[in-house]
């Protein structure tokens, strides 16, 4: 699978994921970079300690000139912002070498955006399975207090050394091993975007995601424990995730209605412990929501839909609509402007939910079918986030039920992208849905 990746990739041309890969940091570094090109370390203390060293070792042994830049040397914590971006972006120009991120998600961002802002190619050494942005074009930054994707380049190489991301922090691999399980619900998203040809499933795309991605989320105790053999499954389907993003050019084979929870929450700054919470724990909380919001929409029968009815509900225009999000956003004026914009362009006027809808009833039967094999059960992935050591509960990460609930409130209208909520939106099963995971006797019932 490796192979067809690689072979798809618009920009990644060589990666190994394996137990003690980054000793083959310099011979990547040799066939993917000019002969006289020098190489700067990206990295902070502690895996400048637990790879850093090592591969600096290994380059200048095969006669590259080597510098380092280690963000934060007195240890302390740090973000993907973009004034770091800025600090990471004037060490390369200095040196005038190419960079060599050792390190995991934040890091790898800093240094793929600022390179990509140089002009130049980096590639990075990945030293824990904590999110599927190594091989995947885009970082996320802080920039003007909101994060955002900002476009640059994938790595020109990648190595996963899977003996040193078994050994990362617990909670490092939990995220990642969450980040991975939601591809299961963004796939039935996915599946339903598809059905109504707002988005084609890209073949390639999809089977570098889904066809190993059981397997790899089979032993949670097993990679919480830091099993290099479970650690190394995890890290190559979040590689994989990556490279689906490549070969489609868009993040749809990873990301579904999970993400848009997250990505609420990082307009927010979420935070808890007086750190932002990880990508990751924000993402296994939305898949536990999108699980649940998936599996209520398939205990309706569809193919008996009154379609004439959830037309006549559905505001009949993009100004009725957008006059509803001051009461489900309040005193939140960016995100009522990021629903106006979005839903300027995802907004389905009546004759065009009327031919949605026609085609939900038509091929329900098949597609109902299609989306259980799809999903995992609520308490199965529950349960696996539990054993890997991620949270399952929203107060574990800073959020009261009822600040969840006005997220998954708020949600659909985020992202103009087709996902399993906006059906629900459109069948006008929003409030059923809510009141069943948040009201008396739900999941969630609210206890604040």
């Amino acid at each position: 699978m490796m192979a067809d990746a690689l072979a798809n990739a618009t920009d990644t041309k060589a990666c190994v994921v394996g137990p003690g890969a980054a000793d083959g940091a310099a011979a990547m570094f040799r066939e993917l970079f000019p002969s006289d090109a020098k190489a700067i370390l990206i990295e902070d203390p502690r895996t400048k300690s637990v790879a850093g060293d090592n591969v600096a070792s290994r380059l200048k042994g095969a006669g590259v000139e080597v510098s380092e830049y280690v963000v934060n040397p007195d240890g302390s914590d740090f973000h993907a912002t973009y004034a770091k971006v800025e600090e990471v972006r004037e060490a390369i120009r200095a040196s005038g070498a190419v960079a060599v991120v050792v390190g995991s998600g934040t890091l790898n961002d800093l240094a793929k955006r600022a390179s990509d802002e140089l002009g130049l190619r980096y590639m990075v050494v990945g030293t824990a399975a904590s999110m599927d942005g190594y091989t995947a074009y885009g970082a996320a930054i802080t920039k003007d207090g909101m994060k955002q994707t900002l476009s640059c380049r994938a790595p020109l190489g990648c190595i996963v050394d899977s003996a040193v991301a078994a050994s990362a922090p617990r909670e490092m691999t939990a995220s990642g091993y969450a980040d991975l399980i939601a591809k299961i619900p963004a796939g039935a998203d996915w599946m339903l975007a598809d059905a109504i040809g707002s988005e084609a499933i890209h073949p390639l795309a999809w089977r570098l995601v889904q066809e190993s991605l059981r397997e790899a989320l089979s032993n949670p105790s097993g990679c919480a424990s830091g099993d290099e053999r479970e650690v190394r499954k995890l890290c190559e389907g979040l590689v994989m995730s990556g490279f689906a993003m490549q070969a489609m050019g868009s993040s749809r084979p990873a990301s579904g209605t999970e993400h848009q929870v997250s990505h609420y929450w990082d307009m927010e700054s979420l935070s808890f412990g007086g750190r932002p919470v990880s990508h990751g724990f924000k993402v296994g909380i939305g898949t536990l929501f999108s699980t649940k919001a998936l599996e209520f929409l398939l205990r309706h029968d569809l193919s008996r839909l009154d379609v004439e009815k959830a037309v006549a509900s559905w505001p009949s225009s993009f100004g009725a609509l957008k006059a509803t999000f001051p009461a489900i956003y309040g005193d939140r004026p960016a995100h009522i402007r990021r629903a106006e914009d979005e839903m300027s362009k995802k907004y389905s006027p009546p004759e065009r939910l009327r031919e949605e809808l026609s085609t939900f009833k038509r091929v329900w039967p098949e597609l109902s079918k299609r989306l259980k094999a799809q999903l995992m059960p609520f308490g199965e992935v529950r349960e696996k986030l539990r054993l890997v050591g991620a949270p399952v509960e929203p107060e574990q990460i800073g959020v009261t039920r009822s600040r969840f609930r006005e997220t998954c409130r708020g949600v659909p209208y985020m992202r103009n992208r087709y996902f399993g909520l906006d059906l629900v939106e459109r069948l006008g099963l929003m409030d059923e849905l809510l009141g069943e995971l948040f009201g008396p006797g739900g999941i969630w019932e609210a206890k604040e």
